[in-house]
């Protein structure tokens, strides 16, 4: 790597990926520099992490937060000045010094900010998959046109980068590409009969089998909406229709998924259940570097077992793939309506098998006009929450 430091912003830091990078990122200090810090409600976590990397703004979005952190950091991180707002995302996001931004809030929230990013022709270590799935074109537009540079996270869309061609800079070449195959671990529900999933409770749905996930996220797991919004990014990501993305269901999460050529070659990225996996990989990217994850070793792994999956059971999935091939405002709709579906859920005001049934109402009621600008997709979005707050949620 070249002796300049990579200067990085982690948007989300706070959550699991968040700290998983800045896990990382403290193993190579020679290498990484942290320039802000953001996050929402987790103020203790939020000034330790000030603390140890000493950036230079952190974000939050709300004055009393602002003001409880401002205190913890006086003697914690003085240097560090504390901001507000979204603008403010976005103004860590794509400030000059930047290098680098991991895009880890979750759901809508962190469109905003992975845009101002595109624009600023940054290098974003995308997380977050709501970006693409609700912005996708404006998305992959503005990284063609300011020169900025996409690498995924996720660890199925990481995978598929990995083994893909991708040229000097980080442009992949589908070209030879007869297909890609997302692995899934089917969540907690795998093996349950559609039938008895009615009196799931957010706990049971939040208790993954293999991921240490917060509770929106592992909620899409149990779902497989996570699957579905994968299935619309790697679309964007990867330049291929709906017709050539599969899924498979693949539980000991060993293989993270696999690139199937037209001369009958498939490629696959094998690794540990860590998302300092991928993260290492982005980071460094064209290089390697540690992650702190112990390499692979398959003789102690016992079996490796697929399926394929049940879209009666899974049908956040199937929506997915629909909303997909409709395009338009359709994927802004579904996600929209998922994040309010799960919410309620999780507050105890919507049965568990409900949010499927809302993902698809809103799909149903809803036919808008394909966005042309990201003020439109926040129109969209704010339509088709008030949509479910009106009709569903009652």
């Amino acid at each position: 790597m070249s002796g300049h430091k990579q200067v990085v912003t982690v948007l989300g830091a706070t959550g699991s990926i968040g700290c998983s990078t800045l896990d990382v990122i403290a193993r190579h200090p020679e290498l990484f520099e942290v320039f802000a810090l953001t996050g929402v409600s987790q103020v203790e976590r939020l000034a330790a992490q000030c603390a140890q990397f000493l950036p230079r703004f952190v974000v939050v979005l709300d004055d009393s937060t602002a003001v409880d952190l401002r205190a913890r950091l006086s003697t914690l991180s003085p240097r560090t000045e504390v901001l507000v707002g979204v603008q403010a995302l976005c103004d860590v996001s794509s400030a000059v010094e930047v290098d680098t931004v991991m895009a880890a809030i979750v759901g809508a929230a962190g469109l905003l900010p992975v845009m101002a990013a595109a624009r600023a022709g940054k290098r974003i270590l995308l997380a977050n998959k709501e970006a693409l799935v609700m912005a996708g074109a404006l998305m992959t537009q503005a990284v063609r046109e300011h020169h900025a540079q996409l690498v995924p996270i996720d660890s199925e869309h990481n995978a598929i980068y990995q083994c893909l061609p991708i040229n000097g800079q980080g442009e992949v070449d589908n070209r030879a590409v007869a297909s890609i195959t997302l692995t899934a671990s089917g969540g907690p529900f795998l093996h349950m009969a559609l039938k008895d999933l009615g009196a799931i409770t957010p706990e049971q749905a939040c208790a993954h089998p293999r991921w240490q996930m917060g509770r929106k996220i592992s909620v899409d797991s149990a779902t497989m909406m996570n699957k579905g919004l994968e299935v619309i990014e790697a679309h964007w990501l990867f330049g291929v229709p709906a017709e050539q993305i599969n899924v498979v269901i693949h539980p000991q999460s060993i293989v993270h998924s696999l690139v199937n050529y037209v001369d009958g070659s498939s490629l696959a990225q094998l690794g540990h259940a860590d998302m300092r996996v991928p993260i290492a990989h982005a980071l460094a990217w064209p290089e390697r570097v540690s992650s702190g994850v112990a390499t692979l070793n398959l003789a102690t792994q016992g079996e490796l077992n697929f399926y394929p999956p049940d879209f009666d059971k899974f049908k956040c999935l199937d929506l997915a793939f629909a909303a997909l091939r409709v395009g338009g405002a359709a994927p802004i709709v579904l996600n929209a309506a998922n994040e309010c579906a799960v919410a309620a859920f999780l507050d105890g005001q919507m049965a568990y098998l409900d949010i499927a049934k809302t993902n698809e109402q809103a799909l149903t009621a809803l036919s808008l006009s394909a966005p042309t600008s990201l003020d439109d997709v926040v129109a969209i979005d704010k339509e088709t929450r008030e949509w479910v707050k009106s009709h569903v949620l009652v």
